[in-house]
């Protein structure tokens, strides 16, 4: 599939200027959460004179395997253009490399604000002490919890201790167990979605 996806990269000629092609890649690049909306990808169209979508599509997916790489893997700035296999045409290698080199830092920078910005809380656990209230014959319970969080501005564990009555106490750990549920489920749809993302390019 791969070496298939750069026979349409000559299509970015028909943009007939630099310019088109930087708000091309700046343009996938703000949408790489969400994708193009039909706005944008009607703009696109008309810059390289493109009648349909499914036109544009395979040179969408190549551009932003282009991105991914140079973004995500880290790659040097010298190291840019060896992204390209000898069939891309010269000029658009120059092009591209020299256009993926002025971006590359601020699109790293922007992967780093994402990553502090949406902290993931790994895991929660919690433990229980029956407690008698020495003013009150209701039994309390303390309550432990414990959260583990991966994020780079805050790693390590949380603990927090608050107390129950009993009435409360299975409202209270049902919810917990549906919050805990909440954050694997978000946990293991995360990394499938990783997952797919990287298959796809």
């Amino acid at each position: 599939m791969e070496g298939s996806l750069w026979g349409h990269l000559p299509l970015l000629v028909r943009s007939n200027s630099k310019e088109s092609v930087e708000y091309i890649l700046q343009a996938l690049w703000k949408t790489r959460k969400t994708g193009l909306d039909s706005g944008d990808r009607l703009v696109i169209r008309e810059m390289l004179q493109l009648q349909h979508d499914s036109d544009l599509d395979p040179l969408l997916v190549c551009l932003r395997m282009l991105i991914r790489r140079c973004v995500y893997e880290n790659v040097s700035k010298d190291d840019i253009q060896k992204l390209f296999p000898s069939e891309v045409l010269p000029e658009l290698q120059r092009l591209l490399t020299l256009l993926l080199q002025k971006f590359q830092r601020e699109w790293q920078e922007d992967l780093l604000k994402d990553q502090v910005t949406l902290p993931r809380v790994k895991a929660m656990t919690w433990n229980m002490a029956n407690q008698q209230d020495t003013e009150s014959s209701d039994p309390m319970a303390v309550i432990n919890l414990k959260l583990q969080n991966d994020a780079q501005s805050h790693p390590g564990e949380l603990d927090v201790k608050f107390q129950l009555a009993k009435d409360t106490l299975e409202t209270m750990l049902s919810s917990m167990h549906c919050i805990r549920d909440q954050l694997i489920n978000t946990d293991d749809t995360s990394n499938r979605h990783s997952s797919q993302e990287t298959n796809m390019v």
